[in-house]
């Protein structure tokens, strides 16, 4: 029994495209973590968070524009671990600052108690 019935794809279609704007949500989500997170954007970095092949970030053009516009934003930034170590340079300079500062603060506290100290010693002479 041959039937004329054609083939039902209506549900395979729909499903290609549901996982299409799926797998390109996902690229964009990618793309916005690693720019919040001030990370490397490359294909590498996208194709590999993303969970896609680097293929497909080349094959759409639009995403393959974005990810070359970015990735040269970031040439002249300096790296994450470059900003850490200025900061932790700074934070160094600040602590030492604050260090010195408790340092003379103390110095003069003593200077001051050693006076202080030989006047009631002197005093202490003279009673006797």
């Amino acid at each position: 029994m041959t039937s004329n019935h054609e083939r039902n794809t209506e549900g395979l279609r729909n499903t290609a495209i549901k996982r299409s704007k799926e797998t390109f949500q996902r690229v964009d989500k990618t793309i916005q973590h690693l720019i919040k997170t001030r990370q490397k954007i490359n294909f590498n970095s996208v194709s590999e968070q993303a969970g896609v092949s680097k293929t497909y970030l080349y094959n759409h053009q639009d995403i393959r524009e974005r990810v070359e516009t970015l990735r040269k934003q970031q040439e002249g930034l300096p790296s994450p671990k470059q900003v850490k170590r200025e900061i932790n340079d700074a934070s160094k300079d600040i602590i030492i600052a604050a260090k010195n500062k408790r340092i003379k603060e103390l110095e003069e506290e003593n200077k001051k108690l050693k006076e202080e100290l030989q006047k009631l010693r002197g005093k202490l002479y003279e009673s006797l």
